[in-house]
């Protein structure tokens, strides 16, 4: 008898559907389970409020990855219940579903180096590596253990799904049913996955983004508990997120907060080297000196010569990184360019003329060059020193010793900076260097001479801080013997942070904390200035220091000039977070959607319904930065 009503199939359709969302709630669960240090929930019962409204976004995951497959299931064909035809479902299904279901345990252990979701961006900082599958090949090798969950959750996925099947239904061949009923229950299951990948019914709004994950939450590092990797990965994929704002701001408004060009002092006879050096994942947690007035319980730092070092030079234990990732810190040390949703340097705007410290320095007489340890090009350091216009890039090529590398991502620090050292013995004077390292980094190994060397401490990269501190003693005493280090300015900081063990470095915005310290052997630089300071702020502190008196186009200040205005502003990869004044401006990219003390580094009091004056002055402050921000890119005004 002919079949109308096709209940079982849509039984086990709908039956395979929860499948995907049961996975994604264990999926959720080992997430959690990984991150709970830097996650910050405090019962269970929040976890599984966190888990329910992270539904919606399940479904628009789980509606994308599984279209064709619902399509296929209910088309009505007279082979639909046929074993070969259920054979083929199976494969759609488990090929879209496990390749969506791999990126949840990408962030297992990801989320604690960007602290965020994984999106789209991240291929734009990797799809240029030579050694992608080097790097995969070592993910794997190093956190064989996320591998293992995987395969076990994807073949107990399969298990479930072969335990119910699709009755064999033998349809006379050729016919093509096209009964009421499965046309309805179609248009009712289109509408129901539309409505689904949307996350709503309601024509009148948007599809659901990331930023929507914040509806529910009192902390902001909830969110990402809401959310899931697919989901962000489908939603910023092909999204074009370097645009000028909605808002409309006079621009006499904006350049009067703003000041994007700036001039300072005159011309100098006395033209220091520079050298300045972007330390890998060197979070300003590890450095004692840094945090010898923030009152943290049971404190230990791990940087015995960069202590040392401190106390004779002038450092900011209130600064913070402008990114989340290397690239990030390249472009707003050297160019005073930041980075918010995704790179500016993996932008199509970033090949464009620009002020920046090598312009700068080039103009003045200076010898540039760029070190990096990695395999030349790696990170995408290479195209962008070019695009500033470095006159050397010094690689793992032209250090010329494999013996010395690391096995992952590039020649050890302690060799190489002995490199560096008897590069620059070599310069023209003036120079000015650059110096990206590498072995502060996951996977946190030290070279096995010095393994047990180090104090392990909290956490592994304790180690690695402790290697790349002893780096910079062997560089330090080694450089000290050359008559160019007299007159030669050293500025070190962080790309960005790292793992972290001390509350205090929990909290969201802390996790931006990076050192900046000025050294001078004169000792002209000295002291601790307590004001807020950020990675852009070093490029004008350098032109400062310079006596560059030519206008230059900059969103930072020179931290050497006490009249301007303190303020950091950076992004989680969805709210930008500007800090001035007595506040701290989260910002969703049109108003400001919450206000918070600016001691309050965890965002855990939302002052937004107590708004007064001076948080209309952060958020006019914050609006005209972003503004500024865009407008220049993409006008090419850099």
């Amino acid at each position: 008898m002919l079949q109308f009503f096709r209940t079982n199939e849509y039984k086990v359709m709908i039956y395979r559907l929860f499948l995907a969302y049961l996975f994604y709630f264990i999926g959720r669960v080992l997430f959690f389970a990984y991150n709970a240090s830097v996650l910050d929930v405090a019962s269970t019962l929040e976890f599984f409020k966190l888990c329910f409204y992270g539904l919606t976004f399940d479904t628009t995951a789980i509606f994308y990855l599984n279209g064709l497959f619902v399509v296929l299931s209910m088309l009505p064909l007279w082979i639909n219940t046929r074993p070969k035809y259920q054979s083929f479902l199976f494969y759609v299904y488990f090929i879209m579903n496990l390749i969506g279901y791999a990126t949840n345990f990408i962030d297992l252990i990801y989320y604690k180096f960007t602290y965020s979701r994984t999106t789209i961006s991240e291929w734009e900082v990797v799809k240029n590596e030579d050694n992608k599958f080097d790097m995969f090949a070592r993910f794997l090798w190093s956190y064989w253990h996320v591998f293992l969950l995987f395969l076990i959750c994807s073949w107990f996925w399969v298990f479930l799904y072969k335990k119910v099947k699709v009755k064999e239904i033998k349809y006379k061949k050729g016919y093509f049913f096209y009964g009421l009923s499965s046309i309805v229950t179609f248009l009712i299951m289109a509408t129901i996955m539309i409505g689904g990948i949307r996350g709503d019914f309601k024509k009148s709004t948007r599809p659901i983004n990331l930023v929507d994950a914040n509806r529910h939450i009192s902390k902001m590092q909830h969110a990402d508990i809401i959310l899931n990797t697919p989901f962000a990965l489908i939603r910023t994929f092909n999204k074009k997120t370097f645009k000028k704002v909605s808002y409309e701001m006079e621009q006499s408004l904006v350049d009067s907060i703003v000041k994007p060009i700036k001039q300072y002092g005159s011309k100098s006879a006395d033209k220091p080297n520079i050298v300045v050096f972007i330390t890998e994942s060197m979070g300003r947690e590890y450095i004692g000196a840094f945090n010898e007035e923030k009152d943290i319980p049971d404190y230990v730092g791990f940087t015995p010569f960069l202590d040392s070092l401190s106390s004779q030079s002038l450092i900011f234990p209130n600064a913070f990184a402008n990114g989340r990732k290397s690239i990030h810190g390249m472009s707003s040390v050297l160019a005073g360019i930041p980075s918010f949703k995704d790179a500016f340097t993996s932008s199509p705007y970033s090949k464009q003329p620009m002020n920046s410290l090598v312009s700068v320095l080039k103009s003045e007489g200076y010898d540039t060059s760029f070190f990096h340890g990695a395999p030349n090009g790696s990170m995408g350091f290479l195209g962008f020193s070019n695009i500033l216009g470095f006159d050397h890039y010094y690689g793992k090529t032209e250090f010329n010793d494999d013996s010395q590398f690391d096995g992952y991502w590039g020649i050890w620090d302690e060799p190489f900076f002995g490199f560096v050292k008897e590069s620059l013995d070599e310069k023209d004077k003036p120079f000015f260097a650059t110096i990206f390292t590498v072995t502060s980094h996951e996977p946190y190994i030290v070279p096995k001479e010095f393994e047990g060397h180090f104090p392990m401490g909290y956490n592994p990269m304790h180690q690695c801080v402790g290697y790349t501190d002893y780096a910079f003693k062997t560089f330090f005493e080694a450089a000290a013997k050359e008559a160019w280090f007299e007159n030669t300015i050293f500025i070190i900081t962080a790309d960005h942070s790292n793992t972290v063990h001390f509350r205090e470095y929990i909290k969201p915005i802390n996790r931006y904390a990076v050192p900046i310290l000025i050294y001078s052997p004169k000792g002209t630089y000295m002291g601790m200035n307590n004001s807020l300071a950020q990675q852009i702020d070093i490029y004008p502190t350098i032109v400062d220091i310079v006596g560059h008196d030519k206008p230059i186009r900059t969103w930072g200040r020179s931290l050497l000039n006490p009249d301007s205005k303190p303020f950091v502003l950076n992004s989680d990869g969805q709210f930008y977070r500007y800090i001035s004044d007595n506040y701290i401006c989260v910002f969703d990219g049109e108003k400001a959607i919450g206000f918070y003390d600016i001691n309050d580094l965890g965002l855990e009091n939302n002052l937004i319904g107590y708004r007064n004056s001076e948080m209309d002055n952060v958020e006019t402050e914050c609006k005209a930065f972003v503004k500024d921000y865009y407008d220049r890119i993409i006008d090419k005004k850099l």
